[in-house]
């Protein structure tokens, strides 16, 4: 029998922690959000808006905000995660002498570790190892979430009982959720996606159109297939939410920061003006680090997120770099695809 969760704490009061927070206390959970600046925090909580991040939308009075990790552990045996990537190793740290076995861990951060090509579930096994653990992913825009509008998402985690749950805690207010125990599936989907939304961007900002479009997208996603099937993932997640419907909403809208920032590189400017421009992290320029390493340790051949890493950190001109990716040998799509399967 689940357990019906009624607080819960959530990590990051950026944009997605906080749509995800509204979500959450609209559904008639109490919810902490934490801040790591006690005066970010003390300005939300004073104001009843996170104004940098989800401006126009007032918090609902069951939502808090605080900068103590102890109050945060205290709240809940829910704790939900959703600070960039690179920060999660150092959080996890922080958090680790107050967990308890009793604390189920999630996140809904969408990333690879630069350094090691660890999965997150794979530094929390590391630091927090005794504990019930998942993911929170899918096709998902936090202005959009935290506007109330039709959403769907999927939950993985490896305590069907912790999954569910989070589900039920996740679902109503036009949000329906999935169950999955395929952890390594969903985080892979969520993060190789922000790098082929890069590549997507760049063949839009260089006026290459719709058709150049559809088939980045399409063999972007056979690539993450590749790399999911040799690291154990199920192949049936990569074309559902977390996979296929998640890399079409990032790809084709300019909601997604990672597809800006290749739009701006495709229209000749750099990335420090690209940055400076969206204000707030772009994922996939870590995560194409990240994801070339993986590749290259699983023997796993992935090009357009390839190109991406050479556009980025080699220099590699965009259009030099597309010209490169159609002149590559021709093969049958289907033997490709076959490989995968």
């Amino acid at each position: 029998m689940t357990t019906m969760l009624n607080k819960i704490a959530v990590y990051g009061a950026g944009s997605w922690g906080t749509a995800l927070a509204i979500l959450l206390a609209r559904n008639g959970l109490q919810v902490l959000l934490w801040d790591m600046s006690a005066e970010q925090a003390e300005r939300i909580n004073t104001a009843r808006e996170n104004k940098q991040y989800i401006p126009d939308t007032i918090l609902p009075d069951n939502l808090c905000v605080t900068a103590n990790l102890d109050d945060m552990l205290a709240f809940s045996r829910c704790q939900l995660i959703v600070v960039p990537s690179h920060g999660f190793r150092s959080l996890l740290n922080r958090m680790q002498d107050g967990v308890t076995a009793d604390h189920s861990i999630f996140w809904a951060s969408k990333g690879i570790e630069v350094d090691s090509g660890m999965l997150l579930h794979e530094i929390m096994q590391e630091i927090l190892p005794n504990n019930h653990y998942g993911v929170v992913s899918g096709p998902t825009f936090a202005l959009e979430v935290a506007k109330g509008l039709p959403t769907a998402m999927t939950v993985a985690g490896n305590s069907l009982q912790s999954s569910q749950a989070l589900s039920q805690a996740l679902q109503g207010n036009n949000v329906r959720i999935y169950t999955s125990t395929d952890v390594i599936g969903v985080e892979l989907g969520g993060a190789v996606k922000n790098v082929l939304a890069i590549a997507a961007g760049i063949a839009d900002g260089l006026g290459f159109g719709a058709n150049a479009r559809a088939a980045l997208i399409t063999r972007g996603l056979t690539e993450t297939r590749r790399l999911a099937k040799v690291l154990g993932a199920q192949d049936e997640t990569l074309m559902g939410l977390a996979g296929l419907g998640d890399l079409v909403l990032t790809c084709t809208d300019n909601q997604s920061r990672n597809r800006r920032l290749g739009l701006a590189l495709g229209l000749g400017k750099t990335i420090e003006q690209a940055q400076e421009e969206i204000g707030q992290a772009i994922e996939g320029l870590k995560t194409s680090q990240s994801v070339k390493l993986l590749a290259q340790r699983a023997g796993v051949e992935m090009p357009i997120c390839d190109l991406v890493y050479k556009i980025l950190y080699q220099q590699l001109p965009p259009q030099q770099a597309v010209e490169t990716l159609l002149s590559r040998q021709q093969k049958a799509e289907a033997s490709d695809i076959a490989k995968v399967i």
